[in-house]
């Protein structure tokens, strides 16, 4: 297949205008093998299928179902939307009630839909003051022994875990498990300095940058502060227009710069869905329009939103460079847990995932793996 006429995303961030080539199901670097058919791109801009790492669920099911069909339709959802790479995250439950989640992405054949590509653990290591819309009922100390047993059972597939550093057992909990997943500082009272510690002892992203923590203040900078401070730590941004205001969005992305920004949808399950009632880890879920609150206490219970549609706002709304945004969307996500030599970038020899935008940012086409399939 070779692509023609369209502005080609660069490893380095930048549009350059070309064509894109490929072989199979793979990026090549020449025409030579790359088949007949042929794509007009008329002026689009081609972008490397979205990566989400956070988020819960889609068209009326949720990851934490613990389902095969939960997974597909998600992946099938989200593939649409040109996220072509999806590790979904889970809530906070018992372990027994994570272990299904775990043993149905074990078993997720992925024949449709985006690549399962990993796990987010986002419960039960947190804290109950900034639990969110978190189930109360679970939250558990750190306990890497069973983070182990639940690892065992995905099949390797956690790639991210949420710890709120400030709870005991929580720097332990981080220097024992630095190696084997992402530590990721979330649902947290933590001040500075214990978000300083939690960096040091080699937590490496933080969960939802605002959101679910102290604010950022002259006296007290808290995780944000310090996460800034710290050039290895990457921050998870949700760009949907509801968690964040456009002046933070900006605000974040001077602070922190567009390589350590990873955005992400925090989907739930009504996305794609109509206003109602839905339920986010047991607990009811108000939407209206873009919001969704917990129906009990008013909580934001994640987004409504998916991935793409996060690129758009962060771009039109808040005035982010389209590079920058796709690189936050694209590029950072699967570096951050460990997939860019695959995905993530139009470079050969990675899965030709690729998504063409309109100037208006709307898809024209999405290659998966090498097969048109929008």
């Amino acid at each position: 297949m070779i692509i023609k006429n369209v502005k080609v995303f660069q490893d380095n961030g930048v549009f350059v205008p070309g064509e894109i080539y490929i072989e199979g199901d793979k990026f090549t670097d020449s025409s030579d093998g790359a088949g007949q058919e042929v794509i007009d791109g008329n002026g689009c801009y081609a972008i490397p299928g979205l990566t989400d790492v956070h988020f819960h669920g889609c068209v009326g099911y949720d990851f934490c179902d613990g389902t095969v069909e939960a997974i597909k339709a998600m992946a099938e959802y989200e593939l649409d939307n040109g996220v072509t790479a999806i590790a979904p995250a889970t809530m906070t439950l018992s372990e027994e009630m994570l272990t299904e989640v775990a043993r149905a992405a074990a078993a997720y054949d992925g024949r449709t839909g985006a690549d399962l590509v990993g796990i987010n653990m986002e419960g039960p290591f947190i804290s109950m003051e900034k639990k969110g819309a978190q189930n109360p009922a679970y939250i558990h100390k750190p306990d890497a022994a069973m983070f182990r047993r639940l690892q065992e059972e995905s099949g390797n597939k956690f790639k991210l875990c949420a710890i709120a550093p400030e709870v005991e057992g929580a720097i332990d909990f981080i220097r024992e498990l630095k190696d084997e997943v992402v530590l990721s500082v979330a649902h947290t009272t933590a001040d500075y300095d214990t978000a300083k510690a939690a960096f040091g002892a080699g937590a490496r992203q933080v969960t939802h940058l605002f959101n679910a923590m102290p604010p950022f203040t002259h006296r007290a900078p808290g995780v944000v502060g310090a996460a800034c401070d710290n050039e290895e730590v990457k921050v998870e941004m949700i760009c949907d227009g509801v968690h964040m205001h456009p002046s933070v969005i900006r605000t974040a992305f001077k602070m922190f710069g567009d390589d350590r920004i990873i955005m992400i949808s925090d989907s739930m399950m009504a996305t794609g869905k109509p206003d109602g009632t839905y339920a986010l880890g047991g607990q009811d879920v108000t939407v209206k329009g873009n919001v969704a609150t917990l129906t009990e206490g008013g909580a934001i219970a994640g987004s409504v939103t998916n991935l793409m549609n996060c690129v758009r706002y962060a771009v039109k709304e808040a005035g982010i460079p389209l590079e920058s945004a796709v690189k936050c969307a694209a590029v950072n996500p699967a570096k951050a847990i460990g997939i860019f030599d695959r995905y993530g970038s139009i470079a050969a020899g990675k899965y030709a995932n690729v998504v063409l935008l309109d100037q208006d940012l709307n898809i024209e086409h999405i290659i998966k793996s090498g097969t048109v399939v929008k």
